[in-house]
């Protein structure tokens, strides 16, 4: 009986731990993979390294991204960190 009182902090220790740090961290990632997963042409996004630009095209785990105008670059889907705006023409477009 003394052995499981004595485990009790442990366990709570951990419990503490799975709350605070690992389910957040989860629920963080599943939503970045989301995110990830529903870009569109003409989105503008912004990438993990803080560089923004216009998708052109998707294709597999690679996305061309216009830097500038004229100016394009192929980076992994997993570089984007975030969308800015909507995909262009749909309502509520300016």
């Amino acid at each position: 009986m003394n052995d499981v009182v004595a485990l009790l902090p442990l366990v709570a220790i951990f419990a503490l731990f799975w709350f605070m740090v690992v389910r957040p961290q989860r629920r963080r990632q599943q939503e970045v993979t989301a995110l990830q997963n529903s870009i569109e042409v003409g989105q503008r996004v912004m990438m993990s390294a803080g560089i923004f630009g216009t998708i052109t095209s998707i294709i597999d785990d690679r996305v061309r991204l216009e830097i500038a105008p004229g100016a394009t670059i192929e980076i992994a889907r997993a570089a984007i960190a975030k969308v800015e705006s909507p995909v262009i023409g749909e309502p509520g477009d300016a």
